[in-house]
């Protein structure tokens, strides 16, 4: 089992890291989405218990466990539940990100359970491609992991090999399923080869080099175009190659060409580009040679040990094969000729999100020009000022900024909103809702520095959103760079000048139930609830980048500081002679003893010599 272990612990540990981001960008954006007074205020959809059920039944039927917080006597109001169980998770991650003894089958499932929960109250902001893709690679994770149920180092780990096939069939299907499906689209910017060229333009939230890219020649281009659809068609059948070198290539290849490429999908189809490389570079590395390990989860001391080894292989490899028989079905256009039993099963862990078919992006989007909702508004309705955002893109003079691993949700929802009309986003209207009446926890979505908000002093009485065409500027005829990043058209109106007790938007918050009919309950006061807030209190005010990064660095200040005293521990040792064998020492022992006695017998008789030489001398006989 030797050759998995690297690779499975560079897995695993990136999989902490990835649910430490997840969970802590998630917690600074709790009160201004599902706060009390938020956009999609969680309160309307908190599960409610039910006395006449069971509460595992409950828990079945909506798995969350939300269910819980009553149940355990936690005085906490929807919104302090939802950010105790993102610290409970951040927490559990770091631990795992540190501590290799946590990152057990247990720990991992315990995440997964906690993000789980959070998605099924998340609505809009919570259901994006890249968190059913955390969630079934989490569950995976659970698989992988090693169980310590019995003692804290377990020496059973063999159904690692057998279930980490299947986080190589989850890369496999992501990639090469993303790669067909831009061909079988008949796009013309796929076909055409010129999809990169409005690629980096059109991405989610666009970096400050994705402009020097924009810039490159056609050729260039068009040659990136290429190499992307051959290294996500192609190059995912090398995963299962039986020649490591083979893995390893896939991998570098993948990482230089698919993940910078691919930007233009990280807002609906994947992880943070900063976290796919360590499970990517994991699964390539993996030796083939230990797949199939039953004979080896016998080849332990003790009767009871070698049954408990092949009863784990057993349940974890039938784990693996309904996990991969289910994962077929999502992605099976002939869905009646699959095994009756294999649909129901699928069915019935459907709501739990195990795997998915993701549905990627496969027509180019973008190609006139990137649509953008600016927000507007105005004290008269006839001085307008514009609301920027922190992230996506707004002032044409701004630079696009860098925000990963930091999630911000609503500006990709922005984003998404731009595509379609405001009827088929029904959370718009609570924002445009919440930012008239001044509600401060929205607004930090929007901005944190108060002087970067134009309404922060009184909200605004009207708002209205206007739907723009962006593009990137061009060099100019000299080679120079132009002071702004962008130019933009106005395209449309997106949602009309509104203000609070407008008919339009109060219709709207009715039809899409986001009015709410009970008031507010005040906030619980217990210990816990006091304690939330305190730590809330401590980063309400940072930008979510900015709390990211700095939990990116203690991690990294923490293996720094391991790795230097593990260097100076172990030069210590090293020095020190080794011990040596007790028997030999036994051995030497009477040897020694011996050589000592003869010691200081000679000295006894040099001395006694010497004392009768002086007797002899001439001046004593006298």
């Amino acid at each position: 089992m030797g050759e998995t272990r690297l690779p499975r612990h560079m897995f695993l540990w990136s999989m902490a890291i990835i649910y430490m981001f997840a969970f802590a960008s998630l917690y600074v954006q709790i009160p201004g989405l599902y706060g009390n007074e938020g956009v999609l205020p969680v309160r309307l959809v908190e599960p409610r218990v039910d006395g006449s059920r069971p509460l595992l039944e409950q828990i079945h039927a909506h798995p969350s466990l939300l269910w819980l917080v009553p149940r355990l006597g936690l005085d906490l109001d929807a919104q302090q539940a939802m950010e105790l169980l993102c610290l409970v998770g951040a927490l559990l991650a770091l631990g795992a990100a540190l501590l290799e003894p946590l990152r057990d089958s247990l720990v991992f499932f315990c995440l997964w359970a906690l993000y789980l929960s959070l998605c099924q109250v998340g609505q809009d902001f919570l259901r994006f491609q890249w968190d059913s893709l955390l969630l079934e690679a989490g569950f995976l994770t659970v698989l992988v992991a090693p169980l310590n149920l019995l003692r804290w180092r377990s020496a059973f780990r063999q159904h690692d090999a057998v279930t980490f096939w299947l986080a190589r069939w989850l890369l496999f299907r992501l990639t090469f399923g993303s790669g067909v499906a831009k061909l079988a689209s008949h796009c013309p910017s796929w076909w055409g080869l010129t999809a990169v060229n409005h690629m980096f333009e059109a991405q989610g939230i666009p970096l400050p080099w994705s402009w020097f890219i924009q810039q490159l020649p056609d050729w260039y281009l068009k040659l990136g175009t290429v190499s992307l659809l051959v290294t996500e068609i192609a190059l995912p059948l090398l995963y299962f190659a039986p020649i490591r070198s083979l893995r390893l290539a896939a991998f570098y290849i993948q990482v230089c060409v698919v993940t910078p490429a691919a930007a233009k999908y990280e807002h609906n189809s994947g992880l943070p580009r900063c976290s796919v490389s360590h499970p990517c570079f994991a699964l390539m590395s993996t030796d083939l040679r230990s797949v199939f390990p039953p004979p080896r989860c016998v080849c332990v001391r003790g009767c009871l040990w070698k049954l408990w080894g092949l009863v784990q292989w057993v349940v974890f490899a039938s784990a693996a094969v309904a996990v991969f028989a289910i994962s077929v079905v999502s992605h099976t256009l002939y869905s009646s000729k699959i095994l009756p039993e294999v649909r129901q099963a699928y069915s019935l862990v459907e709501r739990y999100r195990l795997v998915s078919a993701y549905s990627l992006d496969s027509r180019m989007t973008g190609v006139d020009g990137r649509s953008e909702v600016v927000l507007e508004g105005s004290m008269d309705k006839n001085t307008w000022k514009e609301i920027e955002f922190m992230y996506k893109p707004g002032n044409v003079g701004v630079t696009p900024p860098v925000v990963a691993p930091h999630q911000p949700r609503l500006d990709w929802q922005m984003s998404q909103a731009a595509q379609g009309l405001a009827k088929q986003s029904p959370w718009f209207t609570s924002l445009v809702h919440c930012l008239l009446q001044g509600n401060k926890d929205v607004v930090r979505l929007i901005q944190t520095d108060s002087a970067q908000y134009p309404f922060s002093q009184a909200p605004p009485v009207y708002l209205r959103a206007s739907l723009y065409r962006y593009w990137f500027t061009q060099t100019t005829q000299d080679g120079s760079s132009p002071n702004e990043w962008w130019r933009r058209d106005y395209a449309e109106e997106f949602y009309p000048a509104v203000q609070l007790g407008d008919p339009t938007l109060e219709g709207m918050l009715s039809q899409h139930r986001l009015k709410e009919k009970f008031p507010i309950q005040p906030s619980p006061d217990s210990p816990l609830a006091q304690a939330l807030r305190q730590v809330r209190g401590h980063v309400q005010t940072l930008p979510g980048h900015l709390v990211l990064w700095s939990l990116l660095a203690t991690v990294a200040t923490i293996w720094l500081l391991k790795t230097l005293l593990s260097g100076v521990l172990g030069g210590r040792k090293a020095k020190t002679t080794p011990a040596e064998p007790k028997a030999k020492k036994a051995k030497d022992q009477p040897a020694e003893k011996s050589a000592s006695a003869s010691s200081l017998k000679a000295e006894r008789e040099n001395s006694e010599e010497s004392r009768r030489d002086a007797d002899k001398s001439p001046k004593k006989r006298k």
